[in-house]
């Protein structure tokens, strides 16, 4: 995403481009917290939060998109890629609430 984005215009760098940035990190940041905080209920918590981040980064994705910051081939491979982390974090959640 770091490289997808710096190609964006300089006048969205304190914007979109950080916007973007941030939501990439949070991500792993959360699921990598939730993991060390020792209890199922607050990695739950933490993986709610990244899911979250997943959410905003799909709408900036899109938001990228239509004002052609992004080309078609770039919007697909990232938005391909965010739905397998998207899934993967669904089903981390119901195997914690499952046990």
């Amino acid at each position: 995403m770091y490289k997808k984005t710096e190609k964006f215009p300089k006048a969205e760098k304190y914007g979109l481009t950080s916007q973007m940035r941030r939501s990439v990190v949070s991500i792993s940041s959360n699921i990598a917290e939730g993991a060390g905080r020792g209890s199922r209920k607050e990695f739950n918590q933490f993986l709610s939060i990244s899911t979250g981040s997943c959410c905003e980064l799909e709408t900036q994705l899109t938001i990228s998109q239509n004002l052609s910051f992004l080309n078609g081939a770039d919007y697909d491979h990232i938005k391909e890629k965010l739905i397998e982390i998207q899934k993967m974090l669904y089903a981390l959640k119901r195997s914690l609430e499952v046990k």
